[in-house]
């Protein structure tokens, strides 16, 4: 058995990983087993050592600023609106929930701001997150493109979500709050949050859409491991959940019901405040880490993508990988088509009105214009629980009004399919989400298959599927269906958007 110093084999990977030396040319997350024999581990384990070591990397640092789309758009999107007087939002309508500094970012029209040393310090526990050629993939599929995925499964949460978690608690513990209450879907944005509320000493409470908390038991566990207290949505504790039981005591919750219920636990408390995991201009304006990342490393690649590809429920995962990209669209330096892909049976974009609507059920939140299936619309129960929100991030629904981006809608058999296809080519289990961004890549390899163009896909792979494996059994076994919406479900839930015009 050869034995190797620990320290000798960091310092020959990073020469690899960061273009140092004779490897100089394969690029900062490239790895050639040949001239490393002793690194021969499976994909998933591949992964998070490149991770680790790229954390320490000269080639890609952490970003030092976030970017802020909105100072780059020709038109500037319509501002949220009070519930009551229908005008635009005040800051003082925005601080019963949110901290001042939040506050400003959610309206600021500034290019770029500032990453606290402290966020980047804790971001230097999984960031800079790995870019990977799916070469195993692009084989199994015969197809001369080229596909990239950037994976946010590494973080300590197992997604993109601590993005965002970090700086919103950070913010919120600057200010001394002692309590920080939210929703979540599937759990990753709750287990996030639990995580960052551990860092920083302050009590977390989650309300977990019911469909989710039922179907995936190991978040709520992973969230209550972080300390934070978990309530199925709706919930018998709060008025919005308790009006909603009234009328199906079977409900399956929505992010919509699950948002209502925070939001009134914050308002009533002075010493709590509300953190939401997407949808927001201050969430997409934290994950742009993704993006900016993600240049560096496709420029480090040699490579400019042709295509984006990412999954969209609210938004946030999106936004941060593609807001960067559409800068520098915007700047001539590229043209990439941009893609989004969402659940069929919750197709906000590609089925929804483009009009002010509330953020939550109860009609607690300020009015929006966004892209919606109408605010107490109830998607039925899918896989991907994080993409069962009834609207789409104000911001991101501009930029498609704009014309800068497209979406297409993939039902969840199709990403399930396409899952295994990743999972036994590329050995990453992904979560029930990004699957919609796999199918979509898959398609459009297998397209450039047919046509014998080689273009270069980039798709947003945002988080592992390990507390997913349910869904994965039910897909095995035949058991899992394709879900959609009904015409006339949604003929009603329209009708009840505020009618406040252009």
């Amino acid at each position: 058995m050869i034995n190797f110093r620990r320290n000798d084999i960091i310092k020959r990977y990073e020469q690899v990983s960061c273009g140092v030396g004779d490897e100089s040319k394969v690029g900062i997350f490239s790895l050639r087993t040949k001239a490393l024999p002793f690194i021969k581990v499976s994909s998933g384990h591949k992964v998070r050592a490149q991770a680790a070591i790229n954390a320490g990397c000269k080639g890609i640092d952490i970003p030092t600023h976030w970017y802020n789309l909105i100072a780059d758009l020709p038109v500037k999107p319509p501002p949220p609106l009070n519930p009551r007087t229908f005008e635009p939002v005040t800051p003082e309508d925005l601080s019963p929930l949110l901290p001042n500094e939040l506050i400003k970012q959610e309206v600021t029209t500034d290019r770029y701001i500032e990453i606290p040393e402290e966020v980047r310090d804790i971001y230097g526990l999984w960031r800079p997150t790995p870019l990977i050629r799916a070469k195993r993939l692009e084989k199994l599929l015969g197809t001369p493109a080229r596909i990239y995925y950037k994976y946010e499964g590494v973080s300590p949460a197992g997604s993109h979500k601590p993005n965002t978690s970090v700086p919103q608690v950070w913010y919120n513990a600057q200010e001394g709050v002692k309590r920080i209450v939210t929703e979540t879907g599937a759990g990753q944005w709750g287990s996030a949050l639990a995580f960052a509320c551990s860092l920083f000493n302050i009590d977390c409470e989650v309300w977990q859409v019911r469909a989710s908390y039922d179907q995936k038991p190991y978040r709520k566990l992973m969230m209550e491991t972080w300390g934070a207290k978990v309530h199925p949505s709706p919930s018998e504790i709060t008025e919005a959940g308790r009006n909603i039981l009234r009328m199906d005591p079977s409900s399956p919750g929505s992010l919509g019901i699950a948002i209502s219920e925070a939001v009134e636990i914050a308002v009533k408390d002075p010493e709590a405040k509300y953190c939401l995991g997407s949808v927001l201009n201050h969430v997409l304006l934290h994950q742009t880490v993704i993006g900016e990342e993600c240049i560096k490393q496709m420029e480090a690649y040699g490579e400019t993508p042709d295509v984006i590809i990412g999954c969209t429920g609210g938004g946030s995962n999106f936004g941060g990988l593609c807001f960067p990209f559409i800068r520098e669209k915007l700047n001539g330096k590229m043209n990439p088509l941009i893609r989004a892909v969402e659940p069929s049976a919750c197709p906000s974009l590609t089925k929804g009105v483009y009009a002010y609507d509330y953020g939550d059920t109860a009609g607690l939140t300020p009015l929006m214009k966004m892209h919606t299936l109408g605010h107490d619309f109830i998607p039925d129960p899918i896989h991907a629980g994080g993409l069962r929100y009834h609207g789409m991030a104000p911001l991101i629904s501009h930029v498609y009004e704009l014309g800068m981006m497209e979406a297409i809608a993939i039902p969840q058999t199709e990403c399930f399919q396409g899952a295994i296809q990743f999972a036994r080519s590329e050995g990453l289990i992904p979560a029930p989400e990004p699957t919609h961004a796999i199918a979509a890549a898959i398609r459009e390899a297998l397209h450039c298959k047919e046509t014998g163009e080689s273009k270069v896909i980039l798709m947003a792979m945002c988080g592992h599927g390990h507390f997913d494996l349910s869904s994965y059994d039910k897909f095995l076994r035949g058991d899992l269906v394709d879900l959609s919406f009904s015409e006339e479900k949604i003929r009603a839930s329209l009708s009840k958007i505020p009618n406040i015009g252009s």
